[in-house]
């Protein structure tokens, strides 16, 4: 229907009539072809472009009503279109007798309030009489308006889920997609989103970019509810409400001058729905005038709705993300200054020093002044201060508090057992103003319930205390008064810690199938107090065996309590779970539910589970929070074996992961604890992993599981010169065998 028109040859008048028949009969067709089709077709005569006819289409396209007319020239019916250049493009097809063909062309369709925007593929062809002269123009087209805006649609929507992906912060993503609507929209449109409480009563400003600030700050926080606006109404229904007009709808009684002040008259609101039904928020399209929603408003606003969801929800997610790290980084940063306060209370067997440790370990960390006061011989003492300088020091350790003071808070704490905490200055008589002190915490040290001292931490300047700081300063005073309380008893416990701490290890080694199995247990000093450290080998259902080597945070009495319960718990219930994660999830149960008088303290520990193989031993094993098992291997190489776990008897969760390894033959299994490691040479070094990974190394070429304790105990008995160790040693070694030869069955 398109082409550059040609010279023709010469033809008699027969068969210029025949040809003036034949075009004819093809315009027929065209107008029968078109007459129904969307496409738009309209047939424009002479120079002036008269519009002959045109279809339906072509009609609806340029506005109907007044304009449905023939028999006016194209530019009187369509003025808009000489300033836009498609007059002088017909011009130039009539003139040439050449087609003029465009693609997405854009037109700008109606005057004033009416004008369109819209997009056409046409095609402009000559339109020739018998003798081969332009008398007119024929336009064939299809509009791609729809096509244009959902491609430009489709594109702001990608971007949004692109920045949505990359995590972009929420406040961008929302004021992005309201300005892409706007841009949008065929028609004027303002677009705001409000965010949803966390109990969904409220809702809060997330994105208006277009819509006054004023107005914005006085919805900022409106509650949800019926008849409370558009967006309070949808909020409350978790359904859509279309308002096509506020100054009549009562939804919008309370808000009416405010509407009207901003310049809004219409607002349909959209709920924002989580995927589980919950509430997130209002997406809501305002417009400067009273109108109703098409299907294609309906659905444009599902869509960025749907979008808005996804959106907060992804931020939701991320925020509860960082929460949860954060509370692990402070449960972390806690566990951490409690075991290395621990470690230093438990250092010494002296309490006087144990005491000024524990003064040490509270400042800065939980205040920034400690003092520490005693009941000996019925009055009280200070034993320990700490403060950020010397003369502040010398100030809070020259002050004794009066032991029967009715106005004393270290008084009144010793006599009651309970923590004491305040906003203020302590009562009564103390150095207080010259410290800058402005509040207070006074925690008791107890010993079988009754307090024989007291830890007061004083705040200075902005410090103040909360509940988080008065639970570690408790945790760390029953930790204080334990280690105290041991050291004070320490003349009374040599025979009762031998004797208990013979029942607490293995009379004799079992023997397992394809294992060679050998221990090596060291306690610290002469035996006056029983060790934690403990190990164990029993067996299982189905040819297998269970092993296990841990570590209890202190010693004496509820140390051989806590090394009780975890050996007989790994017993009772090994049999009866289905592997070694589960086992120590059940030790971990039985220590945190253990009774109050048992102890608090943690527990590292190894536990694993091996079956004998053809090809050596298979194991299975978890660590909470041990020292890393090293696996000797067939090349004598030492490679230690990281899997991840928490202490046990903390936190309900240790969130162990189970290792699993092959033991060929010769190569062997070592567990130890940290009394190895940490064994220190008369210099103050210690003896490390580096020099333990040396040890094994050093033994004989396939060794006995006895050959890598030799080599081992003896390094490190070299490295400390002899010198009585600080802390108990366990050491278990598990060596797989060559395995049995079977006689094969002689044929019968």
């Amino acid at each position: 229907m398109s082409g550059v028109p040609q010279e023709e040859p010469r033809q008699s008048p027969g068969a210029a009539v025949t040809r003036a028949a034949a075009e004819d009969g093809a315009e027929e067709d065209l107008r029968a072809l078109f007459g129904q089709s969307s496409a738009v077709f309209a047939y424009l005569a002479g120079p002036a472009h008269m519009l002959e006819t045109a279809n339906a289409a072509f009609f609806a396209a340029i506005g109907g009503g007044e304009r449905t007319r023939t028999g006016l020239p194209i530019g009187q019916l369509m003025p808009e279109l000489v300033e836009q250049g498609f007059i002088a493009v017909l011009d130039g097809v009539y003139r040439t007798g050449k087609p003029y063909t465009a693609r997405d062309a854009r037109v700008l369709l109606g005057e004033g309030d009416r004008t369109r925007e819209a997009f056409f593929d046409f095609t402009y062809e000559p339109r020739l009489d018998a003798g081969g002269n332009t008398i007119g123009v024929r336009v064939i087209g299809v509009e791609t308006t729809q096509v244009k805006h959902a491609q430009r649609l489709t594109a702001e929507h990608r971007v949004l889920l692109e920045q949505i992906a990359r995590q972009a912060p929420l406040a961008d993503v929302l004021d992005g997609m309201a300005r892409a609507i706007e841009d949008l929209a065929p028609e004027e449109v303002l677009v705001s989103v409000l965010l949803a409480d966390a109990d969904g009563k409220h809702l809060r400003h997330g994105a208006a970019p277009s819509l006054p600030g004023f107005y914005n700050e006085a919805i900022d926080g409106i509650a949800t509810g019926e008849g409370v606006g558009s967006c309070g109404t949808a909020a409350h229904r978790r359904q859509p409400v279309i308002v096509t007009d506020i100054g009549t709808d009562t939804f919008w009684d309370d808000f009416r001058d405010l509407a009207d002040k901003a310049g809004v008259a219409a607002c349909w609101s959209t709920p924002i729905l989580a995927r589980d039904g919950s509430l997130l928020g209002t997406f809501a399209m305002y417009h400067r005038t009273p109108r109703a929603p098409q299907e294609a408003d309906l659905a444009l606003a599902r869509v960025f709705a749907d979008t808005a969801a996804l959106a907060i929800e992804r931020h939701q997610a991320e925020e509860a993300r960082q929460a949860a790290e954060a509370r692990e980084k402070a449960a972390r940063d806690d566990l951490a200054f409690l075991l290395n306060a621990s470690t230093s209370l438990t250092s010494d067997l002296d309490a006087v020093q144990t005491l000024q440790r524990l003064a040490g370990s509270c400042t800065p960390h939980l205040a920034p002044l400690c003092a520490i006061d005693i009941v000996e011989g019925g009055r009280v003492q200070r034993v320990a201060a700490a403060a950020p300088t010397e003369r502040q020091q010398t100030l809070l350790a020259s002050h004794i508090p009066v032991y029967d003071a009715a106005d004393d808070a270290v008084a009144r704490v010793l006599a009651s057992g309970i923590s004491e905490v305040a906003r203020r200055t302590p009562t009564g008589s103390g150095p207080w103003q010259e410290l800058d002190v402005t509040g207070y915490l006074c925690v008791p040290l107890l010993d079988r319930g009754t307090a024989f001292g007291t830890v007061t931490l004083l705040s200075m300047g902005e410090h103040t205390f909360d509940g988080h700081t008065v639970a570690l300063a408790e945790e760390l005073a029953r930790r204080a008064a334990s280690a105290a309380r041991n050291a004070r008893q320490y003349t009374h416990r040599v025979t009762l810690a031998r004797d208990l701490q013979a029942g607490l290890l293995l009379p004799h080694l079992p023997e397992v199938p394809g294992t060679d199995v050998a221990t090596f247990y060291h306690p610290a000093g002469e035996g006056l107090d029983i060790g934690g450290d403990f190990y164990d080998v029993f067996p299982l259902d189905d040819g297998r065996w269970a092993f296990l080597l841990g570590d209890v945070c202190g010693r004496g009495a509820l140390a051989a309590t806590t090394t009780a319960l975890v050996r007989h718990t790994a017993r009772a219930v090994a049999p009866l779970l289905p592997g070694t994660e589960a086992v120590v999830q059940a030790v971990n149960r039985a220590l945190i539910n253990r009774p109050a008088g048992h102890g608090t303290g943690f527990v590292t520990l190894v536990y694993g589970q091996l079956t004998p193989t053809a090809d050596g031993l298979d194991i299975e094993l978890v660590r909470a929070g041990h020292t890393l098992p090293l696996h000797l291997d067939t090349h004598h190489t030492a490679h230690t074996i990281d899997a991840f776990g928490l202490l046990l008897g903390i936190a309900p969760d240790p969130h162990v992961t189970p290792h699993r390894l092959q033991l060929r033959p010769h190569e062997s299994l070592l567990l130890y604890t940290d009394g190895i490691t940490e064994a220190r040479s008369p210099d103050g070094r210690q003896f490390g992993e580096q020099r333990l990974a040396d040890a094994l190394t050093s033994a004989p070429p396939q060794p006995a599981a006895r050959h890598v304790i030799d080599a081992l105990t003896q390094a490190v008995h070299a490295f400390t010169g002899g010198h009585d160790i600080d802390d108990d040693q366990a050491v278990l070694v598990l060596t797989a065998t060559e395995p049995r030869q079977i006689p094969a069955t002689p044929p019968i």
